[in-house]
């Protein structure tokens, strides 16, 4: 799907008081976020990158829960999970992992520097007021939201949200959706790990950090690609041939429609460090890396937040 052909975004019901905020196609920092509705209480999973998407967001979920939600969880520490933030504190308390709370702090807004062009509206960052390192249960009334850490994955420090009353589950960027799945920071084999404790809660309902919702078959969508993605490293490093080259031979088959292709460059850094014996959310150099992801597309990846 072409970048300005997707509907508006806007808050659509999956299961009982439980909404998805979809913003398709979901490339570059256009990301999903949630509402859980339930109780005389809310909960929003992750918010948006720029401030005119964080503002429309707040518009359509106080649609829905006037006044704003009492909690916003932050699966992971990326600008357009967490640069929203401030259109709802400090009415709600922002919750995240305590690592991502760390990594927000050091990253700032250098997601901005990225693409310069972009219109993010100078959001000020606001870091999470509750942290924890394991699990955590939020409980509305009957329902619970059950956060829990499942990382190294798309970052060092992952945390899903699964609503087990209502069948859904909010992954944030540990699956993906009609979108090239991103590994550098986190790991492929945390990923496929975590993507198998996911499907073992046996979800109804997934919705990915980025993309269209959907069954459990989102889940072995992003382990089908992670799989690919390894065994295009383990040929690449058999053969001697560097991380671009490796990009450049290869034939994506059955992903080649997926938006933001050149994600590959990164995702074969982080398989390539993992062979060498890196450990699971060690970093890499992610300047360097987009570099090369830059070389490989002709250009800077577009961004249309």
């Amino acid at each position: 799907m072409a970048a300005g052909t997707a509907a508006p975004p806007a808050l659509r019901e999956l299961a009982e008081g439980v909404h998805i905020y979809e913003q398709l196609p979901g490339g570059w920092c256009v990301n999903n976020a949630g509402l859980i509705a339930a109780g005389g209480q809310a909960v929003l999973i992750d918010t948006a990158a720029t401030r005119a998407r964080a503002r429309r967001l707040r518009e359509a979920v106080e649609r829905v829960v006037p006044g704003g939600p009492d909690a916003v969880v932050n699966t992971h520490f990326h600008g357009d999970h967490v640069f929203g933030n401030d259109q709802f504190a400090p009415r709600a308390t922002v919750i995240a992992h305590e690592l991502t709370r760390s990594d927000m702090s050091e990253a700032g807004l250098a997601l901005c520097g990225i693409w310069p062009d972009v219109d993010w509206g100078e959001p000020e960052l606001t870091l999470p007021d509750t942290t924890f390192t394991d699990r955590l249960t939020l409980r509305l009334g009957e329902v619970t939201v059950e956060l829990s850490t499942v990382g190294p994955a798309h970052t060092a420090s992952d945390v899903v949200a699964w609503v087990p009353r209502r069948g859904v589950l909010f992954t944030g960027d540990v699956a993906w959706s009609g979108v090239t799945p991103y590994v550098l920071m986190g790991s492929v084999e945390g990923s496929l790990r975590a993507l198998a404790e996911l499907r073992a809660l046996g979800p109804r309902i997934v919705v990915p950090g980025h993309g269209p919702a959907g069954g459990p078959e989102v889940l072995d969508a992003t382990e089908a690609y992670l799989r690919w993605l390894r065994r295009l490293a383990e040929d690449g490093r058999r053969e001697g041939r560097t991380v671009l080259e490796t990009a450049r031979h290869a034939d994506p088959g059955p992903f080649a429609a997926l938006v933001d292709a050149e994600r590959l460059v990164g995702n074969l850094h982080r398989a390539y460090a993992e062979l060498d014996g890196l450990a699971p959310g060690e970093r890499l150099d992610v300047a360097a890396s987009l570099r090369e992801m830059a070389e490989f597309n002709g250009g800077l990846p577009h961004c249309a937040a």
